[in-house]
């Protein structure tokens, strides 16, 4: 996930890459929109059922994109991150931000005197709980401290690999134990689901580092001129992911074995995976034919970070007498006016996306001293208030 306010890379960019992220960020607004305002009967509609499923694909998109920008990114910078030069801070104050603003978005209360005492246990739960950025953020450091350690290409890919397979593994188990009882909450939290999270390192972490595993594997097909090759193998790869899965998931109802939370399933992970993969695919193919450069999906995708807490912040954030717009018209919208809202909501963030692209790209040095001011003074007012 891209974040502000560094400058846009200008040789390492690959649009089918942005294509996806920006579609991703792009369904994640109407999924917000339509989570919290439409009306409860339209839920049990068939047509919602088929928009919810598609709404699911949204967080698997984004979390292996991530990964699969992160190594394609770090390549070039390795030998200024093994030495500890300015990459390496950079890296490491990019991936605090997301994890910064991941924490800002569950604030209690927008002050921190409020925030330590009339915090409850249920509302310290709430903010400890593992969002997408959490995830994200964790899956960063995950991919940056091993490339760090593992300077083998062979070595790091088998790596991301096996760490992939064992964390999906692993969750079926995971899920079956309530780990606030053991660990402090904060920790807790990103373990599994039964408190609030709804993005935990289990399974949701495998996202990215099978991200971070293709990522390694088209570098290699791209240094060897083999890319098309490696997107059709990339492919059918997906293809049969997804074909398993359907089978073994229909096989696992009529044995009625399926586990309590469908998410533990390694089916739904692999099942997800192979559609992300085949997503992807498209956006590649796309991306070649139209000799895609310019596009308000594009600049979407490429300032993901701004665009994913701005959002939030208008649906969520609890500007009018400590009150949202998710307070004052949640569960009350039938589907023509979520719709509508939807489309407002895309066309402000895209304008947005575009015009903070512009800046970053035109005006470096004012673009940083805006986000550093904007940065300073909300942190004044949460310690002030």
């Amino acid at each position: 996930m891209d974040n502000t306010p560094a400058a846009a890379p200008k040789h390492s960019r690959l649009a089918f890459i942005d294509l996806l992220r920006g579609w991703a960020l792009i369904v994640m607004i109407e999924v917000h929109v339509f989570n919290t305002f439409i009306v409860p009967a339209t839920r049990a509609t068939s047509w919602f059922h088929v928009l919810n499923f598609i709404n699911g694909l949204v967080a698997p998109s984004f979390t292996f994109i991530s990964g699969f920008v992160f190594v394609l990114a770090s390549q070039r910078k390795l030998e200024s991150y093994r030495m500890l030069g300015s990459a390496f801070w950079k890296q490491l104050g990019r991936i605090g931000l997301v994890w910064g603003v991941g924490y800002f978005l569950h604030l209690p209360f927008f002050s921190f005197h409020r925030m330590m005492t009339e915090t409850t246990g249920e509302g310290w739960l709430r903010f400890y709980q593992a969002d997408v950025l959490h995830c994200i953020a964790f899956g960063l450091m995950v991919l940056f401290i091993s490339r760090l350690l593992i300077k083998n290409d062979h070595h790091y890919r088998r790596f991301l690999l096996t760490s992939g397979i064992a964390v999906v593994g692993a969750t079926i188990v995971v899920w079956n134990y309530d780990f606030l009882n053991w660990i402090p909450a904060p920790i807790a939290a990103y373990i599994n689901g039964l408190h609030y999270s709804l993005f935990p390192l289990f399974p949701w972490l495998a996202f990215m580092l099978f991200g971070g595993y293709f990522s390694s594997e088209y570098i290699t097909a791209r240094t060897n001129h083999k890319e098309k090759e490696f997107i059709l193998r990339f492919a059918l790869t997906g293809a049969v992911l997804l074909s398993v899965c359907i089978v073994g998931m229909a096989l696992q109802a009529d044995l009625s074995i399926l586990p309590i939370d469908i998410r533990a399933n390694p089916l739904f992970f692999f099942e997800r995976l192979g559609i992300v993969m085949l997503l992807l695919t498209i956006c590649w193919f796309y991306a070649d034919a139209r000799k895609t450069e310019k596009s308000f999906v594009l600049d979407v995708g490429r300032e993901s970070l701004m665009v994913y807490a701005a959002h939030l912040l208008v649906i969520y954030g609890q500007f009018w007498h400590e009150r949202s717009l998710a307070f004052y018209y949640g569960k009350s919208w039938n589907a023509a006016e979520c719709l509508g809202s939807t489309m407002v909501l895309i066309i402000a963030m895209s304008g947005s996306a575009i015009a903070w692209g512009w800046m970053k790209r035109n005006h470096l040095p004012l673009a940083r001293m805006m986000f550093y001011i904007f940065a300073g003074t909300t942190a004044a007012l949460f310690f002030i208030g």
